[in-house]
């Protein structure tokens, strides 16, 4: 029986800027540039949630909902160096670690033989070796696969831990509602609610083939997700073929520009996550992602010998607008990796096509 504990940092960039500054403590902050610029919000502290505002959200829409919103350009050495003393801390009681970003990870701490080998008393431990030592608080979810762990680091969210034990799965995923399934977003959970699927409990009632006829080869995951069960191990040493990162908007973005005031924090997300691993040396090619209002996408790929800049993203996004120039609600932006030795300057085909 695998332990797995699910790490999430409280609001970690609005956290690490509170740390730097403990004036900030208790007041609404902004993780983003000034509201007469184009910028959007890395991220929101919970006093400014309770406004409303959240993260991939233009700063001039935060400031409406939260005229006393404090804004701070985004610090990401800072928060990569603290990210880097949270994964010191993991270290202590596993090697097994896989990192989702700069704030969140996940440990198995199956063969760790601290506190009794305990997960739910490491977790706490971990927890508070985090704010004695590094003044940040962090959730904890606690389970026996990586799936349940991850949804239950959110149930005592800020700064505490949930603990879901091997008998109390079956009860656990019931209800929980279809949108909490690894990989179904806003278009895969309408596509459900319109077939009468809105928990997990539904799903469940339906047989693999019914789910295939619906779902395709995504089938056999709903099947087991929808009961709890997961077996991915946690990831410690993943050889990535590629690292993207993408953002859906609450409102189709109308213009090219409004589409590039979004790749700095894009950039800075995925520059995080590609720190986080060996894979700075690996890197072929950079490509844009981009899916419009009626769900068609277009994807801009391009060889690279050099480690990406943020500019180089900006050129290949307006490629992808120019085919188009057609509301859009995502961006993604990434790399694919490999040998470079086997890569040639060159721009790949794009394709426009639907998605679920």
């Amino acid at each position: 029986m695998q332990k797995i504990i699910h790490v999430d940092m409280d609001c970690f960039y609005a956290a690490v800027e509170v740390k730097k500054n403990p004036a900030l403590k208790g007041k609404p902050l902004g993780i983003g540039g000034p509201p007469d610029t184009r910028s959007v919000l890395c991220t929101a502290s919970y006093e400014a949630r309770k406004f409303g505002v959240k993260s991939a959200m233009p700063s001039s829409h935060a400031v409406r909902l939260c005229p006393q919103i404090i804004l701070i350009p985004p610090d990401f050495d800072s928060y990569r160096e603290e990210s880097r003393k949270v994964r010191e801390i993991f270290e202590r009681f596993t090697d097994k670690i896989e990192p989702l970003s700069l704030d969140e990870a996940y440990l198995d701490v199956t063969d760790c033989n601290q506190f009794g080998g305990s997960a739910t008393l490491i977790a706490h431990e971990i927890r508070r070796l985090i704010y004695t030592e590094l003044n940040l608080t962090a959730s904890a979810g606690i389970a026996s696969n990586k799936f349940i762990a991850k949804i239950a680091s959110d149930w005592k969210k800020p700064n505490g831990q949930f603990v879901v034990r091997p008998e109390e799965i079956p009860a656990f995923v019931e209800k929980l509602p279809v949108e909490k399934i690894f990989g179904v977003g806003k278009v895969p959970a309408q596509k459900m609610h319109d077939l009468g699927l809105r928990t997990c409990a539904d799903i469940q009632k339906q047989s693999i083939d019914q789910l295939t006829h619906w779902f395709g080869s995504r089938a056999d995951e709903l099947y087991d997700f929808s009961r709890g069960i997961d077996t991915r191990p946690v990831q410690t040493h993943l050889e990535r073929k590629s690292l993207t990162v993408e953002t859906t908007f609450d409102k189709d973005l109308q213009t090219w520009d409004d589409c590039a005031a979004y790749i700095p924090a894009l950039y800075q997300e995925w520059l995080g996550r590609i720190e986080n691993g060996d894979h700075k040396e690996k890197i072929k090619s950079i490509v844009v992602k981009l899916k419009f209002f009626d769900f068609k996408g277009t994807t801009h790929e391009a060889a690279i010998q050099t480690f990406p800049k943020e500019e180089d993203f900006y050129r290949l996004l307006e490629t992808a607008w120019d085919r188009r120039s057609s509301p859009v609600r995502l961006i993604g932006l990434g790399v694919h990796m490999g040998d470079r030795s086997q890569s040639r300057p060159r721009t790949t085909r794009s394709q426009l096509k639907f998605a679920m």
